[in-house]
């Protein structure tokens, strides 16, 4: 029993473990998809929202990462609550193709997905690699639940055990322990899929393993509830209403138990297709309950949880390509997306100064997010720009036409900057590193200068003013001075064993990128004095 046990667990936590890290891999790659049409799917209609979720969820292999990467956006302001909703719905219906996999007993085979995915980890180069490493880790999960499998089937000689798992739970019982248990683990596929396999030994029925699929669906909704703690207000709603799907829906099907049960029992007598057709099910009937009626409840969810957040379009909202063949036309709305595109490079930049002294995840999250949106205006200014330099275009527009596609660049770099220096500030906080007071007035000052650098290279796009980029100039050999003299007095309170020597390493790698975000801004100044000599 003891060995059995052991199994049971190591089986759980390989599956666990290799949830966490397909999650991570897929979400690493996730900015390398096209993720323009992606996000676009997903606002136009309910229904592609739906298909957004359902294909997020296989892709992570859990939908509480897609529902806790959901909150995110929404906190953000990338996508808006309402849109928000279908994939919310989506998500719930594609974690039920682990228990699928798992009735069809893809569990058997593991180790060759594990074989096949490290081959093309280790051997593999660029998308090859990164296919590998997620196919490995969805093995990994699957081997855990084929130890977990393993571990359960002696338990068929046991009548007691048996006569415990058969008997029927009482419905409000049994979906508070799958409630728990999915709450505990963020995952509603451990406890289903093992009834799935309970299921495959003859140890449970649908009648006794109905509830306990309840109220897995329903704990499922936490992950996203522990996400919308940090998010802001429509991050919260996002959460809320994640729960409140599956709490109506559970509230129903406790209703029609008796009527569900004989609808599964109808399609098919195997006992682990009945699990995994219960779980399906619910989560259909609830997309097909909600979808027409999502605006309405988006409005009564607004309702109860009252306040506004602030929306990022991730999308241009100036390039028009109707005006391709006026180059001077097209241009100025080039210009007004750059300008666009730098005012978010600069809300990054005030976040992630704030997080060096009071770090705060949801700052952290909307600064990564945030830099979705940058790189995608990027590449949509670029392409933009790249069709207008293949129209007839004059020696001065296309002098032009190059300084903006490098501003763009520019701008783009100082974003990246910024989440260099969130990665510091958490690194900082996780670690409990602490600065002096001496050199978080050192940061102060560069910090200011940095920020009135980015603040006139806003004022900039907006006009061309010679003032303005003097100060920008003169500003940028301030702060290549203060980052030399703050990295000296740094070295000086070490010797004089002042402050930590783990603050060190982060602290001048901070002022590096202060200093690289100013020599950008610079870089900025110079195309538009180069403009003006043009």
């Amino acid at each position: 029993m003891f060995q059995n046990v052991m199994i049971f667990s190591t089986g759980i936590v390989l599956f666990l473990f290799g949830m966490l890290r397909l999650s991570k891999t897929v979400q690493q790659n996730f900015t390398n998809i096209r993720i323009r049409e992606y996000f676009g799917l997903s606002v136009k209609k309910p229904i592609y929202g739906i298909v957004t979720g359902i294909i997020s969820t296989i892709l992570f292999q859990s939908s509480s990462a897609t529902t806790a990467l959901t909150v995110g956006l929404v906190s953000a302001g990338l996508i808006s609550f309402y849109h928000s909703l279908g994939i919310i719905l989506g998500s719930d219906i594609g974690t039920t193709l682990t228990v699928q996999l798992v009735v069809w007993k893809v569990t058997d085979i593991s180790p060759l997905i594990i074989i096949i995915g490290s081959i093309a980890w280790l051997a593999g180069k660029g998308r090859w690699q990164s296919a590998g490493k997620a196919v490995f880790f969805l093995g990994f999960m699957f081997f855990g639940l084929f130890l977990v499998s393993q571990a359960t089937g002696p338990l068929k000689a046991s009548d007691s055990f048996v006569a415990f798992c058969q008997h029927p739970l009482n419905p409000v019982l049994g979906t508070l322990i799958g409630f728990i248990l999915t709450a505990v683990i963020q995952s509603s596929a451990i406890p289903i899929a093992t009834l799935a396999i309970l299921a495959q030994h003859g140890l449970v029925t649908i009648d006794s393993s109905l509830p306990i699929i309840l109220g897995a669906n329903l704990g499922t909704s936490a992950t996203a509830l522990f996400a919308g703690i940090v998010a802001n207000i429509e991050g919260k709603r996002c959460a809320v209403a994640h729960f409140l799907f599956k709490f109506f829906g559970v509230i129903f099907f406790m209703a029609a138990f008796p009527l569900f049960i004989r609808f599964i029992e109808g399609i098919t007598q195997n006992v682990p297709q009945q699990i995994a057709y219960a779980h399906f099910f619910f989560n259909l009937a609830i997309a097909l309950a909600f979808t027409p009626l999502l605006k309405p409840f988006s409005r009564f969810v607004e309702r109860i949880m009252p306040g506004k957040g602030d929306i990022i379009s991730m999308w241009p909202e100036f390039l028009d390509e109707r005006f391709l063949l006026q180059t001077e036309t097209a241009l100025n709305y080039a210009r007004k997306e750059l300008r666009r595109e730098i005012m978010l490079a600069q809300n990054m930049f005030a976040k992630t100064i704030n997080l060096i002294r009071i770090f705060m995840e949801k700052n952290r999250k909307d600064i990564y997010y945030i830099e979705l949106v940058v790189d995608n205006l990027h590449r949509e200014i670029g392409d933009y720009l790249y069709k207008v330099s293949k129209t007839p275009v004059s020696p001065e527009m296309f002098k032009r036409l190059f300084l903006f596609s490098a501003m763009g660049d520019d701008i783009e770099r100082i974003a990246d900057h910024a989440v260099n220096i969130s990665e510091l500030a958490e690194q900082k906080h996780r670690r409990e590193i602490g600065f002096s007071e001496a050199a978080y007035e050192d940061l102060k000052t560069i910090e200011t200068l940095v920020s009135d650098n980015i603040r006139d290279a806003v004022s900039l796009i907006d006009r061309n003013d010679g003032n303005l980029i003097n100060d920008i100039i003169r500003r940028e050999q301030e702060v290549n001075f203060e980052v030399k003299e703050a990295r000296e007095r740094h070295l000086k309170r070490y010797y004089e064993e002042l402050c930590h020597a783990e603050a060190g390493p982060i602290f001048v790698e901070i002022l590096m990128n202060l200093e690289r975000i100013s020599d950008h801004c610079e870089n900025i100044a110079e195309h538009f004095q180069d403009m003006e000599t043009g």
